[in-house]
Formats: structure tokens, sequence, C-alpha cells
């Protein structure tokens, strides 16, 4: 049976897109350092980002903005990046193994596939751990990009989540393309929302 490894970024920040990554790892080749993201610094991961790259057997990363955040919600979300991950993968010959505790697809589409759901599986299943690694450096450097674009919110440094600054910042100049209007409706209020 082949392992893939799912993992997402981007669930709880105000702004930008949450992106999900799946991978398969060459089983001949493990990868010295792979952890939970979270637990690297930006520069280790940047390295074994290249590195997962460079020797998996499969990968993909899917971005959903914040615009289809707001539309579906972001559990939606977050399960339609699943499903543009792994729609290619043989059905029969892989396992998905998924962080978390939850995996369902429209018209019950998950029952097609052999997976599990692993609550903290970032920390404890190399292969989601890899895809944990893709999917964070993904994130930070898409936000990162922001940063040049909407210099005011300092999303090179707070990835869109809700930091004191980031918040002030929000007060002080209002959303920008990129925020949730979902998760920004309590600190703005509904008035002030993209007018």
């Amino acid at each position: 049976m082949i392992i893939c490894g799912i993992d997402e970024a981007g669930r709880g920040p105000l702004a930008g897109p949450v992106v999900v990554a799946a991978v398969i790892m060459n089983k001949h080749c493990i990868i010295p350092g792979i952890k939970d993201s979270k637990k690297l610094t930006q520069a280790k991961r940047s390295k074994l980002f290249d590195d997962i790259i460079n020797q998996s057997d499969f990968h993909r990363i899917e971005i959903i903005d914040s615009n289809i955040i707001d539309e579906i919600n972001i559990l939606k979300s977050v399960m339609l990046g699943i499903e543009k991950c792994i729609v290619d993968l043989d059905k029969e010959g892989t396992e998905l193994l998924i962080d978390g505790n939850y995996f369902k697809l429209p018209n019950n589409a998950q029952s097609n596939f052999n997976f599990q759901t692993i609550v903290k599986g970032d920390s404890k299943i190399y292969e989601i751990s890899c895809a944990s690694i893709l999917a964070k450096v993904a994130r930070d450097r898409i936000m990162a990009e922001y940063d040049n674009i909407y210099p005011v919110y300092n999303f090179k440094s707070n990835k869109g989540y809700g930091t004191q600054m980031h918040i002030k910042s929000l007060l002080k100049y209002g959303p920008c393309e990129i925020h949730r209007k979902t998760f920004i409706k309590k600190i703005l209020g509904q008035g002030r929302l993209f007018k």
C-alpha cells in the first residue's frame, strides 16, 4: 500500500488562503529532520521543503483563496483542497493519512478512498509531517508576496493571523482584498465590510 500524507496550513488566519498539501514520499529515502512544521524554524522548513519536493514520488499543493473560504466556509474549503490534491491518485492502491479528525466530500465521495484521519498526525506520521511542511512553506511564501502588495498589515510577519498589530492595522485601514470577510465581522462590525 502506498501512503499519501495530507495536511493544511492557514485554517485560522483573518487573511489569505488556506493551503492543502498531499505527498507520497519515496519509501527508500527518509529525509532527516522531518517533523511537524510548527516545530521547525523558517530556515529549516524552507530547506526541507526543497528536499521533500525533490525526493517525493508525488506531491501536490492546492491554494483555496479567501473568497472561496467566505463563500463555502473554512471546513469545506479544506475539504475542497484535499479533493483537488487527491483527484488523480490511485484510489485502490493508496492509503490517505489525513491530519485531523474529519474528512468528508460532497456526495460521500470520500467513501471511494482508503483513508484514516489522525489527530496531531503532523507530529506522528512522517508523510503527514512532510505535507505539513509543504503547506506551511507554500502559504508563508504567498503571504510574503501579499506583504509587498499590502504592507500596512505586516503579512510577512503575522501570516494573516490575528495578532494585536494586525488587528490594529485592520481597524485603522479597513480590510484589503485578501481578508476573510466572515472572519473579521466581529472585529470590524457589519457596517464596515468592503464598501
